[in-house]
């Protein structure tokens, strides 16, 4: 007999996560880091956390995290859960298209779909994708009204949504909006790979205590691989260009280089014809993609057309550049070039005009062997390429470089381990050391956080800012107290002694305290960067005798010695012995109290500032 009731029961759907997890398993990923995200995330909402961020690698694959949580998210019987972009059509259409791939159970709908009065949102559960603008936010806010409990997962969350009026005590428009959105009863959870003004701006009072790691899979290549503090032994291919001067020869060489790569693949490589691109970010002005596509065109027509004036000199230096890389196949990949140098496809992403979604996903996943992407703000954020074979990047900085900025800017992290080898950067040179400090200030942040979730102390220097200046919350954040520390551990002076009284250099006492200590409370990561910045060779760097704090007072919302932490900073001219060190720049300090624990900790003196947020 026909029992509407019971036919409801056993279809209900309340093991979506469980279902995701088995669909990655069975396609060969890697689950594990994925579902303690997950797991932590919920058991921060169920704690009452209404407002804390997921941070994890620049293409690390946090859109599958996004796809999980939301499952769980579901399950747990979230109504209303909204997925923010940034204003981009292209990060939009793409990352919509994943979650309606996965086969989530309510199909995830554009903000667009819903707003016709015949949509009634009712007690439906709903996965709503929207970008960050102020039209479609208000649409949505409109549409929503009086629905309690949303659930918001800010992807790129450390853009647009800060309140960039923050000192002026206003709301910036997207930062208020997103606020009227997530509403009294809401949670606000953001996904990025640069936390920093989201802790600094206090982004929808986010809890950096609560924050959640999302650590990169087994296969990821990212920052250790393609901007290691020691580039004696680089796993891809780097070419510098002059710092100064646009020639357009330098531009016409990289795409050769990317296609004797790409024919060297197809021809002695591969097993089957494999698409790749070449990613051209040298502008953020449209005027200019324009140029460099102009360019690239011409180029492409130079290598067809036989009657080309530049025809057989291009050919004959794709020749050469073959056979200086791959020596005795140089016959083989000129062959393959000028018999498919016409499958290419030149694609200009610099708009978000609906009409260039088309065109976008073939430069994401790239459709012919020769793929060359133009673009600027639009390529910077989010947006994941497939086979990208090769990156030529001169975006002219005429100021500071901005640390999320410039991070995010990596869009050749991700799975490149097949191909990584055949893999060219081609940058200038001040250019990549500024974006390879940018990394290194970005790891020591994260790595003087990650154990026992204190605050993070972000370092921005004379080349390079942490966050616009603009976004700091000024009320909230402690500057230049210039120092850094690590996690507590229990002191044995003897064994610390030890190693401090050895005749040996001071590098070499720093990796021995680290090995002592463990990477947790003496980072090795540390150790590489003062051993790669040391302008006066070992005098650089001074580590002192140990020192108790037992005579320091106890002051309220100042120095706690239990926890060994002070607002103001423990290592000042006294401590660095400056008259004992004249030269040291790096100054590496122990405190211990009266219970036995002590803490490293770590001051640079020079042109570099410490920021943190103030707990209360």
């Amino acid at each position: 007999m026909f029992n509407l009731k019971e036919l409801k029961k056993e279809t209900t759907s309340n093991n979506r996560y469980e279902r995701r997890l088995a669909k990655l398993v069975a396609a060969g990923q890697e689950t594990n880091r994925i579902s303690a995200v997950v797991e932590n995330a919920i058991q921060n909402i169920k704690g009452n956390q209404k407002s804390f961020v997921i941070y994890g690698e620049p293409q690390s694959g946090k859109t599958e995290m996004m796809i999980a949580l939301t499952s769980k998210l579901l399950d747990e019987g979230f109504k209303i859960i909204v997925a923010l972009l940034n204003d981009s059509v292209q990060l939009l259409g793409q990352n919509l298209e994943r979650f309606q791939r996965s086969g989530l159970s309510p199909s995830p709908k554009k903000f667009s779909e819903i707003l016709s009065p015949e949509v009634k949102i009712g007690n439906h559960q709903w996965v709503i994708f929207c970008k960050k603008n102020s039209k479609d936010l208000q649409k949505l806010i409109q549409k929503l009204n009086g629905t309690s409990q949303v659930v918001v997962i800010d992807d790129e969350a450390d853009y647009a949504t800060p309140n960039s009026q923050v000192n002026n005590a206003e709301k910036s428009q997207i930062n208020r909006l997103t606020g009227d959105l997530i509403g009294k009863t809401g949670i606000y959870i953001g996904v990025t790979a640069t936390p920093a003004r989201l802790d600094l701006n206090k982004t929808h009072d986010n809890q950096n205590e609560h924050w959640i790691d999302f650590p990169p899979h087994s296969n990821y290549t990212g920052q250790d691989i393609f901007f290691p503090i020691n580039l004696s032994s680089l796993p891809y291919r780097l070419t510098f260009l002059p710092d100064t001067g646009d020639d357009p020869k330098y531009l016409r060489e990289a795409l050769f280089s990317f296609m004797v790569n790409v024919a060297y693949l197809n021809s002695s490589v591969n097993t089957v014809d494999t698409n790749y691109s070449l990613l051209i970010h040298t502008s953020g002005k449209k005027a200019d993609h324009s140029v460099d596509y102009k360019l690239i065109i011409k180029i492409f027509e130079a290598l067809i057309d036989e009657t080309n004036p530049n025809h057989s000199q291009y050919l004959h230096k794709i020749w050469d550049i073959a056979k200086e890389r791959y020596s005795g196949y140089e016959e083989h990949i000129t062959k393959y070039i000028i018999a498919n140098s016409d499958r290419n496809n030149v694609v200009v992403m610099n708009s978000d005009k609906e009409v260039n979604a088309a065109d976008n996903r073939t430069a994401t996943d790239p459709t012919a062997p020769f793929t060359v992407i133009i673009g600027g703000n639009i390529v910077s954020r989010g947006v994941t390429f497939n086979n990208l074979l090769s990156m030529f990047f001169t975006r002219d900085v005429k100021h500071k470089l901005q640390q999320d900025t410039y991070i995010q800017r990596a869009r050749m992290f991700g799975s490149r381990g097949a191909y990584l080898k055949y893999f060219e950067l081609t940058i200038p040179k001040s250019l990549f050391l500024d974006w390879q400090k940018c990394f290194i200030f970005h790891r020591l942040s994260l790595e003087s956080r990650k154990q026992d979730k204190r605050s993070p102390v972000w370092l921005d220097g004379q080349r390079i800012t942490a966050v616009a200046s603009a976004s700091i919350d000024k009320t909230n954040v402690l500057i230049d107290k210039g120092e850094m520390s690590f996690n507590l551990f229990d002191y044995s002076e003897a064994d610390i002694l030890e190693v401090l009284n050895q005749k040996i250099k001071p590098v070499l006492k720093a990796k021995a305290l680290s090995t002592l200590l463990g990477k947790d409370f003496f980072p090795e990561y540390l150790i590489s960067y003062i051993e790669s910045f040391s302008p006066s060779g070992d005098s650089s760097l001074a580590i002192h005798s140990p020192k108790s704090i037992a005579n320091y007072a106890d002051k309220e919302n100042e120095t706690d010695k239990a926890t060994i932490t002070r607002t103001r900073g423990f290592i000042g001219n006294r401590e660095m012995e400056l008259t004992k060190f004249p030269n040291a720049i790096h100054h590496i300090n122990i405190l211990f109290n009266e219970h036995g624990r002590a803490r490293v900790f770590y001051k640079y003196q020079g042109n570099i500032r410490f920021l943190k947020t103030v707990k209360k």
